[in-house]
């Protein structure tokens, strides 16, 4: 994947969604009687623009796409002429200015809610919640949950995919504790206690490898069915057709134990036993690290298994079809988990229940788009609409410089009946330009250090 294709997946992913925001002030300014001036997609030297005879507004494209503005008629920004000024948005009641200013994060989440819907229209084939094996000397295999059983429910929400499981775990990020697992055994339903200590707060593993229970995996032989030509392997004599049965004098079963001591073993000298034309070799192997884009550094062999058509048992599968006011009530209920999910681990980063170096920037955005883009239509779109929803929430958030601090002002005004004195809007514009920069340096940092 180069640059250039990062780059163009990155516009595609944020520019309609800074459009789509911004719209949400132009349409709704409009609509209540305010003249807008200048529609922007972008900030800083301007690249196309254009003006309509009708309106009289400038529509324009800028050099920087990390986001834009709509600038409205306004005494405090400049001179407005006697029959103007019914419609500057300075001269608004508190209610309307309210509305211009909300109208941006709405759309947005309105934006994420019609992504989902789309993806959850057409019927869907995938694994449902039936454990597919217990990890040894973890908490679900402490409390005897088997593999067979079916999970319904974490701390009493209902879990009827591995995403919504997902969903329910992440929640009690960082937290100490016990997490409560429902799950079907011979058609019983039952409940399991299982112990957490700062649950998932150095971000390394899946919360499922942490609790011990794992979805169904098709058994796929530890046998190298082609290798890279720069990778480790090859450079320590592994060849196509070494079956691989033990690494560190530990039995691997199929492809996926191979995958799983590898991957945590990152610069680490692994003794791999193989077996070759009917005897047993011994190599000694050291993983390269590979970062990810969250900057966890991962072990890679340069190997690949052979695999073909994957044969599924039936009881390990589901089909999940919706109609469309359903997949429109999912998607609403989707939206609505990721918001509540962004808000929660604001909260606990805030309380250092997990750590800011969980901070993305432009870069990691940039990464995860292009990635993205390379796997399918389906998941930039699941991508994009997790953006939209991240984008909404965060200009909620009540900081001076966001539409959220704003709100704040307005309906102090509303309420009040008189607006906040401009000495402390000033004060809370240096607050929030200093929150700000410090938030987006600390997330461009945490890019780097992931590079």
């Amino acid at each position: 994947m180069n640059v250039l294709f990062i780059i163009v997946a990155a516009i595609f992913l944020l520019g309609p969604l800074i459009a789509i925001h911004e719209f949400g002030h132009y349409w709704v300014a409009r609509k209540l009687g305010v003249k807008v001036l200048v529609y922007s997609i972008g900030f800083g030297p301007t690249l196309l623009k254009w003006t309509s005879k009708k309106s009289g507004i400038q529509y324009q494209l800028s050099a920087l796409p990390l986001g834009g503005y709509v600038k409205m008629l306004d005494e405090r920004e400049g001179n407005v002429s006697a029959e103007d000024l019914p419609y500057a948005f300075n001269r608004q009641s508190p209610w309307k200015r309210i509305a211009i200013v909300a109208a941006g994060p709405l759309i947005n989440l309105i934006f994420a809610i019609l992504l989902f819907w789309i993806l959850f229209l057409p019927a869907q084939e995938q694994l449902n919640t039936r454990i597919g094996k217990i990890l040894p000397n973890t908490p679900a295999a402490t409390v005897q949950m088997q593999q067979g059983d079916k999970i319904v429910a974490i701390d009493g929400t209902p879990t009827a995919t591995w995403e919504k499981l997902n969903y329910a775990l992440v929640n009690r990020v960082g937290e100490t504790g016990h997490i409560e697992v429902q799950a079907e055994r011979a058609g019983q339903i039952k409940t399991f206690e299982l112990p957490i200590q700062g649950f998932l707060k150095d971000q390394t593993q899946s919360p499922f490898d942490v609790l011990g229970f794992v979805p169904y995996r098709p058994h796929i032989p530890a046998t190298v069915y082609k290798l890279s030509e720069d990778g480790a392997a090859i450079r320590q004599g592994m060849k196509q057709g070494d079956q691989i049965i033990a690494i560190n004098q530990v039995k691997m079963n199929d492809w996926f134990d191979v995958v799983d001591v590898v991957q945590k073993s990152p610069e680490k000298l692994l003794n791999i036993d193989v077996l070759r034309n009917g005897q047993v070799t011994h190599l000694q192997v050291m993983p390269q690290g590979q970062r990810d884009n969250m900057g966890k550094v991962t072990g890679m062999l340069g190997v690949q298994a052979q695999t073909g058509k994957v044969n599924i048992p039936a009881e390990y599968k589901q089909t999940i079809q919706y109609n469309p006011a359903e997949a429109l009530l999912v998607a609403v209920e989707k939206t609505g988990q990721l918001s509540s999910m962004i808000l929660n681990s604001m909260v606990k980063m805030v309380r250092g229940l997990i750590g800011l170096d969980n901070l993305s920037g432009p870069i990691t955005i940039a990464k995860v788009a292009g990635q993205s883009a390379e796997m399918g239509w389906q998941t930039f779109i699941s991508f994009m609409a997790l953006m939209s929803v991240s984008l909404g929430i965060l200009n909620l958030l009540p900081i001076p410089m966001l539409d959220g601090g704003h709100l704040v002002y307005y309906f102090i005004e509303a309420l009040r009946g008189k607006p906040v004195s401009e000495q402390i809007q000033l004060v809370g514009l240096k607050i929030g330009m200093v929150l700000l920069g410090s938030m987006m340096l600390l997330a461009i940092f945490n890019d780097f250090m992931r590079l």
